[in-house]
């Protein structure tokens, strides 16, 4: 290899480079949404989130499988040593790319008003033209990631995304607080936080070029025929089309799940367009921390799949159905305890992440969204077993029945006046754990040997449920304790039977109730897994530096 050639990763560590710029892109997004829920209002939170369902859509309508069916045909003709068809497949796809791009720029950037209007919510428009050009520029983006990964190549691709996480933080962030203030529109400041996701899609294009300029000038001259255009493009849209497909079913419930969501507030509530806006505000702001437990699981599924389908490359059935229910259990050990802690902390948690909302309605969502996002975590690893195992079709059937049943539960409850808006909390829950244990039913069914339920649930949940009843005593009895003490006190506003104006917890009160209640129950679910066995070495084999873990921990 000349030294002007890009030293490939290898493949654990160009995984490792991508599992690292995908937890670092999930913090900041973190970072992000949360102060960002400070900034907007409830309504403008919900303008923000409404463009971002449809901008989500339209990302996959116009990428989906297209970086991995590039990737896969860059990786296969490199390895022949085909430079040619290497070059014509990546000019092809980047050319569909640009195409599919430049329709749905179009699509968002004409049709603003129409597409708000679609979506019961008039005062996105601002915001979905904000997003337009970030539609345009993901796209080469996109084939330029899938080019890189077909060489192996992982640090451009996670360097991209951390620069699009940083411009959407930054600017995004800025921009929302600048137009608040100046322009005293709600509406122009989610137009103005979104408008730093089009400016981070820029910046990651512009790096993302400069690195595909620099690695094919490196790249030697080959004297390969490449294929013709057709089978290029035939051979792309067969892998492509099936990801695309699988990956729009979600994408598509959200954005129907959104205009139920308006348009049942308004039409069956008989809410006007703005308290319904502040009310799906709500919901969004529950939906953004209910969302953190499902991100930090991407290591994990990213894992999986390169395991197990090594183990039955070389026709190791028996080790990839150990993979497999190895990889059920982490997923039982880190997303049961989290889902449980958003359920007994719903409350303490909206109040003190976004205290001028109304913490009791989100609160309760948050709460019953903490049993859904334990479903969406096994949903994303029994898919990704189900990937290693070549089934792709199954999954996207569990998906479209799960997502049918929620848009009708939807629709049904957000209608009664006694639900209302707390009907998609509800529809969640009830959609993610029918795709979960669907998912769970056919993997027990496709894995060589018995897949033991009792050995991947019995003990997380037995130690989460410990951990949860210790949570909510402890937030309870600190809360009790500042409260008898007046300390870190405020009045909320209420009056008591006796005139006396009610005291509540001031947000730094809350704080310490909320990360003391964390903390104590932390400790306490670790010490019950480590004492129960219900972790192994393998376990930890599956999360980076598992093995350096093991040995720490005295884990056999």
């Amino acid at each position: 290899m000349s030294a002007s050639t890009p030293k490939k990763n290898s493949f654990f560590g160009g995984a490792g480079i991508l599992t690292a710029g995908i937890i670092i892109v999930k913090l900041i997004g973190a970072l992000y949404k949360i102060p960002l829920g400070n900034i907007l209002s409830d309504a403008a939170f919900s303008d923000f989130n409404t463009a971002y369902n449809i901008y989500s859509l339209l990302i996959i309508i116009s990428t989906g499988g297209l970086p991995v069916a590039l990737s896969k045909m860059v990786s296969e003709a490199n390895a022949l040593n085909r430079g040619n068809q290497v070059k014509k497949v990546f000019s092809l796809s980047l050319a569909a790319f640009c195409i599919l791009g430049t329709i749905s720029f179009c699509v968002m950037a004409f049709f603003p008003n129409q597409l708000a209007d679609a979506m019961n919510d008039s005062q996105a428009a601002y915001s979905i033209l904000a997003l337009a050009p970030a539609v345009f520029f993901i796209c080469p983006m996109s084939a330029m990631r899938g080019y890189f990964q077909g060489h192996a190549l992982m640090t451009p691709t996670a360097v991209s995304q951390i620069i699009e996480a940083l411009c959407k933080l930054v600017v995004g962030l800025a921009l929302a607080s600048t137009f608040q203030k100046m322009l005293n529109d709600e509406a122009m400041a989610a137009a103005g936080a979104i408008l730093g996701v089009s400016v981070g899609c820029l910046l990651g294009a512009v790096y993302m070029y400069f690195c595909y300029r620099k690695h094919a000038r490196a790249q030697p001259k080959s004297n390969d025929e490449p294929e013709n255009s057709g089978a290029i493009l035939a051979t792309l849209a067969k892998l492509a089309v099936p990801i695309t497909l699988s990956s729009s079913v979600i994408a598509l419930t959200n954005i129907l799940d959104t205009k139920i969501l308006l348009g049942q507030l308004q039409d069956a509530l008989g809410m006007t367009e703005e308290l319904a806006r502040e009310t799906k505000g709500v919901y969004d702001k529950a939906m953004t921390l209910y969302n953190l437990p499902v991100s930090f699981m991407v290591p994990l599924t990213a894992s999986v799949i390169p395991h197990v389908s090594a183990a039955l490359k070389v026709k190791r059935r028996r080790q990839g159905a150990q993979i497999s229910e190895t990889a059920l259990r982490t997923t039982a050990l880190l997303a049961i305890p989290a889902g449980v802690g958003l359920f007994v902390l719903g409350e303490p948690i909206m109040r003190l992440l976004y205290a001028s909302t109304d913490v009791e309605l989100g609160g309760w969502m948050l709460s019953v969204l903490g049993a859904a996002s334990i479903a969406v975590c096994f949903m994303l690893v029994c898919n990704s077993i189900l990937q290693a195992y070549q089934m792709v079709t199954l999954p996207m059937v569990t998906t479209v029945i799960g997502s049918g049943l929620k848009l009708g539960v939807a629709y049904v409850l957000i209608g009664n006046p006694e639900i209302g808006i707390r009907g998609g909390a509800i529809s969640t829950v009830v959609c993610f754990w029918l795709i979960a244990l669907l998912d769970l039913f056919i993997v027990k069914r496709t894995l060589p040997r018995s897949l033991s339920l009792a050995r991947v649930f019995v003990k997380p949940v037995a130690a989460a449920a410990a951990m949860g009843a210790s949570a909510w005593g402890i937030n309870g009895l600190v809360t009790k304790a500042l409260l008898a003490l007046k300390i870190f006190v405020t009045e909320t506003g209420e009056l008591l039977p006796d005139g006396t104006a009610a005291m509540g917890l001031s947000r730094m009160g809350n704080a310490l109730a909320v990360f003391g209640a964390i903390g104590i129950a932390v400790i306490i679910y670790f010490v019950l897994i480590l004492v129960t066995r219900a972790i192994s070495k393998e376990d930890l084999a599956l999360i980076p530096k598992g093995d350096k873990i093991a040995r720490i921990l005295r884990v056999e």
